[in-house]
């Protein structure tokens, strides 16, 4: 059978697949300590879940309107306004099924063949494919952990050309947890304006801070990109309601609807249940939220202090999200077993077959030399994962 040209190049996410390979070993009875799962080992708060289940009880369970619910819509645009200072109509928000809807309707509402797409690695894993699935070129910056993987601005003026459509930020960012300060995210703003480009920041960690100051959106610190700039945000991280599916953007009418005609075809309206929950969030108080970015704070710590205590691991510190991106290139020069391992993928698969430690190998997410690995799980899991790969590290010469 002759499938689509436009798959060739696109690659299954090594995060999903590393999950169900978890889930199938667990599914038979092996232990495996999972620093995996990019999601809250934390419930949905109680407001929450009774909100769908008022929700459901009163039949709210029918389509709803493509870009969602108008109360929800509004209540958005309060959250934007509260929280980042950003002045939206609910007319300017799509509600979609997650984030990374919201991230895939962009794409393909803006890009044509050819059209560049500056990404900054490390970077999340789905970013370049949705790119290419709608024709776009991915154009990498590489960033580097001894400057705390923040964009070289020479390196941002040198990658932009006539053909760049978009820059893609993600701070916090999955991997690495790193959060552009105010001065990186200027030298960006400068370079985009001078081009004329959009941008599309993903805030999804936004809430999950380990640092005193406050966050910053890009268009905080250069409001006149407003007109070309989309806003991407969720429920996911902040409430832990992944599997909730909601997510939205934020931006330009003529943006915002030409993402609306691509959902329209595809999913039409996301969960109407789902969408009472998320009004219930966004509403709500945010002592949850607060008490889990605490208990993520704990965890980073240990597992960063634990990492850098084991020979061949470095790490650098995150000031959000709730990742690790440790380097493990010492390791990789040394010999497993009488041979060198070939890279950071079967390191992973190392770790998991041997030491029943499954972690996100680095490479896909455009770095090699390193493992990403979630500290969204218990402290006892963390600190029996920091022993097996003590052994781990000591099994090398």
């Amino acid at each position: 059978m002759n499938l689509a040209r436009r798959l060739q190049p696109i690659k299954p996410s090594q995060t999903l697949a590393q999950n169900a390979k978890v889930k199938a070993l667990t599914a038979k009875g092996v232990e495996v300590l999972s620093l995996v799962a990019g999601e809250p080992d934390f419930d949905t708060p109680e407001h929450i879940k009774q909100a769908a289940v008022s929700a459901l009880a009163a039949g709210f369970t029918k389509y709803t309107q493509t870009p969602g619910i108008p109360e929800l819509r509004a209540a958005i645009c309060e959250k934007l306004r509260r929280d980042n200072d950003l002045e939206y109509t609910p007319e300017q928000v799509l509600v979609s099924n997650g984030a990374k809807h919201s991230v895939y309707n962009f794409f393909q509402a803006v890009l044509n063949d050819g059209d560049e797409v500056i990404i900054f690695a490390p970077y999340w894993v789905s970013y370049p494919d949705m790119a290419l699935i709608a024709g776009g070129k991915p154009v990498i910056i590489d960033t580097d952990a001894r400057n705390g993987f923040l964009p070289d601005p020479d390196r941002v003026k040198r990658a932009l050309s006539s053909r760049t459509k978009a820059i893609v930020i993600n701070s916090p960012c999955n991997p690495t947890g790193a959060v552009l300060p105010r001065e990186a995210l200027l030298e960006i703003a400068r370079a985009a304006r001078d081009q004329n480009c959009l941008i599309l920041t993903d805030d999804i960690y936004e809430k999950l801070l380990f640092r005193s100051e406050p966050f910053v959106n890009i268009l905080n610190v250069m409001p006149e990109l407003r007109s070309r700039t989309v806003v991407v945000n969720g429920m996911s991280k902040a409430f832990a309601m992944t599997g909730w599916r909601i997510g939205y953007a934020a931006g330009p009418q003529e943006i915002i609807s030409a993402m609306n005609l691509v959902q329209d075809q595809a999913t039409s309206s996301p969960s109407s249940l789902g969408q009472k929950a998320a009004l219930a969030a966004l509403k709500g108080p945010n002592e949850s939220t607060d008490r889990m970015v605490a208990e993520f704070k704990a965890r980073r710590d240990i597992i960063v202090s634990g990492l850098n205590a084991i020979d061949g691991f470095e790490c650098h510190m995150p000031d959000g999200a709730f990742y690790v991106f440790p380097r493990v290139q010492k390791l990789l020069e040394r010999k497993y077993k009488g041979r060198r391992l070939t890279g950071s993928i079967q390191l992973a698969d190392v770790l998991l077959d041997d030491f029943r430690i499954a972690v996100v190998a680095g490479l896909p997410f455009g770095t090699e030399g390193h493992v990403r690995m979630s500290f969204a799980t218990s402290r006892q899991t963390i600190e029996q994962a920091l022993m097996r790969l003590k052994e781990f590290a000591a099994s090398f010469n």
